[in-house]
């Protein structure tokens, strides 16, 4: 019966967009467009609250929103870390571990609609907002993100030149837009009025088509270093955006892993991203 609900509901909307598509295309489209970037899950939950308070922690206000920061301090240099879609720096518990030994000194935060930060929705351009301010305060050598967080900090380092970052890990990220919009279509299987409009809201709002946000573009002009992990058969992201991020990046390494999933929390990917930190 739950399984029955979670493809009705979608579906309902989707005629429900539709049908109001008809009378105001503008209005729909930004219903569209808060219903995709509302954050469903993500908060920190209670067996994730002792292993965060032993940070330093700080809220800041940054684009409207009250952001949750986190710091191991250390005598290294700064290492910025970025998490995906409905997480929390939590999720970063077993590579910050393996930063703590080699004394780097690490700083998180929670996204806007996650963890501890306030909001309900998160898009890219409004993560990247985020991510530079942290960028401008603690000066990171390094950044390393996972899935979304990949796509912002890509993103971002296009938008914006920081002339202290070194390296760059991405870790199951997504490279086009065009695809998780799609992904979004088939679920709530709404029409191509809808689409439109939406794809008009996007070009107003933030100035850039849906088809043409790729980091594989982005990275062409990319001078810091990177390194890229994608699993094959990864069920969220597709490993062929990797795959072309890497061939437009010229100083980026491409790990491949087959069986880790999305997530990539393993010892082995750690320590690889602890030894190109290093280097």
């Amino acid at each position: 019966m739950k399984k029955l609900l979670y493809k009705i509901i979608p579906l309902a909307y989707g005629k429900y967009f539709d049908l109001m598509a008809l009378f105001s295309p503008k209005k729909t489209a930004e219903k569209v467009f808060y219903f995709f970037c509302t954050i469903r899950k993500g908060r920190v939950g209670e067996h994730q609250k002792e292993y965060l308070e032993n940070a330093k922690k700080e809220q800041l206000s940054i684009a409207k929103h009250s952001i949750q920061t986190y710091q191991w301090a250390g005598e290294k240099e700064t290492v910025l870390l970025v998490h995906g879609w409905e997480s929390n720096t939590f999720r970063w518990r077993n590579l910050i571990e393996k930063l703590k030994e080699e004394k780097f000194n690490i700083i998180a935060f929670d996204a806007p609609g996650h963890g501890h930060s306030s909001g309900k929705h998160l898009y890219v351009p409004l993560y990247a907002e985020v991510l530079q301010q942290m960028v401008e305060k603690h000066r990171p050598k390094h950044i390393v993100g996972h899935s979304l967080g990949g796509m912002t900090i890509l993103y971002n380092t296009y938008k914006n030149h920081n002339e202290d970052l070194e390296k760059i890990v991405t870790i199951g990220s997504p490279s086009e837009f065009y695809k998780l919009v799609n992904n979004f279509q088939n679920i709530l299987k709404f029409n191509t009025r809808v689409l439109k409009a939406f794809e008009n809201y996007i070009k107003e709002r933030f100035d850039f088509y849906i088809k043409d946000f790729s980091t594989a573009a982005y990275v062409q002009t990319n001078t810091n270093k990177g390194l890229l992990f994608h699993d094959k058969l990864d069920k969220i992201a597709p490993y062929e955006d990797s795959e072309n991020v890497h061939k437009n990046w010229k100083n980026s390494t491409f790990i491949t892993t087959e069986g880790l999933g999305h997530s990539m929390h393993q010892e082995q990917v750690n320590n690889q991203i602890l030894g190109f930190l290093k280097a």
